[in-house]
């Protein structure tokens, strides 16, 4: 492999890296925010009342129980399946980066000896 291929590969290992962990962190954002989702559910499925207040922009709304319960189970699901696609793509591009760092050592490592022999033959003359 040339060095022009090698440095192309260690800019997609790098490129690579930088959007695994955009994407770790979006999901690891979701996943805090379903959970807070399933806290309130918890919560709206033990209260007596049946009314509560939901935060809507900087204002709080009167609604049922009910409507909030299925709002929040909806959110819920949504954010569920986006966790999921990230997951997907985590798992894609952590095998992506495994096979270009195979690569890119195994190039290293093949550069080494060529390196050393250059070397010795420069000593011998």
């Amino acid at each position: 492999m040339d060095e022009a291929a090698m440095q192309q590969k260690v800019m997609d290992f790098r490129k690579s890296r930088e959007q695994l962990m955009m994407i770790s962190g979006q999901k690891q954002q979701i996943q805090a925010q379903v959970f807070g989702i399933n806290e309130a559910l918890k919560e709206l499925k033990e209260t007596k009342e049946k009314k509560v207040y939901k935060a809507v922009g900087n204002i709080l709304i009167l609604k049922d129980v009910g409507a909030v319960t299925t709002e929040l189970g909806d959110t819920a699901e949504k954010f569920n399946l986006r966790v999921t696609t990230l997951q997907k793509q985590e798992d894609t591009l952590l095998d992506k980066l495994n096979k270009l760092r195979a690569d890119i050592e195994g190039e290293a490592q093949k550069a080494v000896p060529k390196e050393v022999k250059e070397k010795e033959t420069k000593k011998r003359k």
